[in-house]
């Protein structure tokens, strides 16, 4: 039995739970978690704990997940909430990495699963492997939390397991949880909740800039990180008639990001017209908000998701 088939078995007999959480294997074989609890129906991978899939009882899918995503081993799936750590984007300090660092193809540990209610709790855990130790990155723990019901709850604590006592160097990282939001129309979407906030515009170098007072409403190729913002967003999606609300604590940064038609198009894994169905809104601590932990210091950023009907 190869190890896929092993670890596929072992999670049928530890966590399984009849008629809410099932194991499958994609033909690729990555193993997935499948939730379909009286609040929600969920997909969630093993390899970078990717939550694919999400929606509540009553509502249309939250999250957009492209058709042509690649399920395979090594490479990240398009849509849902890619993990994103210890770096964000292309690695910044001149050392060779993956975008958005290893987190996201890493092959995560599921260490508890249970039903409480009409909600679904899964805990995964990452540490050092052969991958990150070639990056540089061995003394680091992080457990990756879910609640998935009605409201998504989502919860990242990363440690530097160095032992105080003892010293040594501190782990510095950088941290997103990269959510694409499914919209009707982003053309016709609004953000709400970063008026006023300043922002770094990679699309046009990197420049600090100010967001005007009220809604964010996307014109084109979008990837900016609001600064020092700890503000709740809303997603206002009239076309779809709900609102997607984000809640956050522990986090710094919202990276608001869509690749529009150009970009768009240079993407294997995104169907042509995908990005009008999405907008990223992202709970993140990057580019200034970057997290540096001493040895024996922990972090935790949360997220908390939930739908509102707009009338």
């Amino acid at each position: 039995m190869d190890l896929a088939k092993q670890n596929l078995a072992g999670y049928r007999e530890r966590f399984a739970v009849e008629g809410v959480l099932a194991f499958e294997q994609a033909p690729s074989g990555l193993v997935f978690a499948r939730v379909t609890a009286p609040a929600a129906e969920a997909t969630v991978y093993l390899q970078g704990a990717h939550l694919a899939e999400w929606k509540p009882a009553g509502q249309e899918p939250v999250l957009f997940l492209s058709a042509r995503s690649q399920y395979v081993p090594g490479k990240a799936i398009r849509g849902g909430v890619p993990v994103i750590f210890p770096w964000f984007g292309p690695r910044h300090d001149g050392r060779a990495g993956p975008q958005h660092g290893f987190a996201r193809t890493s092959m995560w540990e599921l260490v508890f699963a249970a039903v409480a209610g009409d909600e679904v709790h899964l805990t995964f855990t990452l540490g050092p492997s052969e991958v990150s130790r070639a990056l540089g990155f061995d003394h680091f723990r992080v457990a990756y939390r879910m609640t998935i019901g009605k409201r998504l709850r989502l919860e990242m604590m990363v440690a530097n397991d160095l032992d105080a006592a003892e010293g040594g160097a501190p782990l510095v990282f950088e941290e997103a949880l990269h959510t694409y939001f499914a919209v009707s129309d982003v053309e016709q979407a609004d953000l709400m909740g970063l008026g006023g906030t300043a922002y770094l515009d990679k699309q046009d170098g990197a420049r600090r800039k100010v967001q005007p007072e009220g809604a964010v409403r996307l014109t084109g190729i979008t990837d900016r990180v609001y600064l020092d913002t700890v503000a709740t967003c809303v997603v206002e999606d009239a076309g779809a008639r709900r609102r997607i609300v984000v809640e956050k604590n522990g986090s710094r940064e919202t990276v608001v990001w869509n690749p529009w038609a150009e970009d768009a198009a240079k993407m294997a894994d995104m169907e042509p017209d995908g990005w009008k169905r999405m907008l990223c809104a992202e709970t993140a601590n990057v580019e200034e908000g970057a997290v540096t932990l001493r040895p024996g210091e922990t972090h935790t950023m949360r997220a908390e998701i939930w739908v509102e009907a707009l009338s």
